[in-house]
């Protein structure tokens, strides 16, 4: 099947002259490296750093952040364990992975270090 699509790619190269020589292969090869290069800056770098910062978001949560999560409930956090913590709202206890949380609208009146 790679055979086929290779051949298939080939077959868009503009034919070569009789007596001329044949273009280098490195010309071909420029358009497909600049595009794995747009790729990597407007696809694979936004989202590693999209990645960095909720991890950032995660580590630095304390008892008393209120927070909103993926989900969209809105609480202040209680307890954090190790994967998980527990969120209170309203009258309701819950306990949900750090990972769902998306957002810290407010921090504790402690001081962050």
């Amino acid at each position: 099947m790679n055979s086929e699509i290779l051949s298939a790619i080939l077959a868009f190269a503009p034919p070569a002259k009789p007596g001329e020589a044949a273009p280098p292969v490195w010309t071909s090869l420029v358009p497909l490296v600049l595009l794995v290069v747009v790729f990597y800056f407007a696809l694979i770098r936004p989202q590693q750093k999209r990645a960095r910062e909720q991890a950032d978001l995660v580590k630095n949560l304390r008892p008393g952040d209120k927070v909103v999560t993926s989900s969209g409930i809105v609480g202040v956090v209680v307890t954090i364990k190790e994967k998980t913590m527990t969120l209170r709202s309203a009258d309701t206890k819950m306990e949900i992975t750090k990972g769902a949380v998306t957002e810290v609208t407010e921090r504790s009146g402690s001081a962050e270090s």
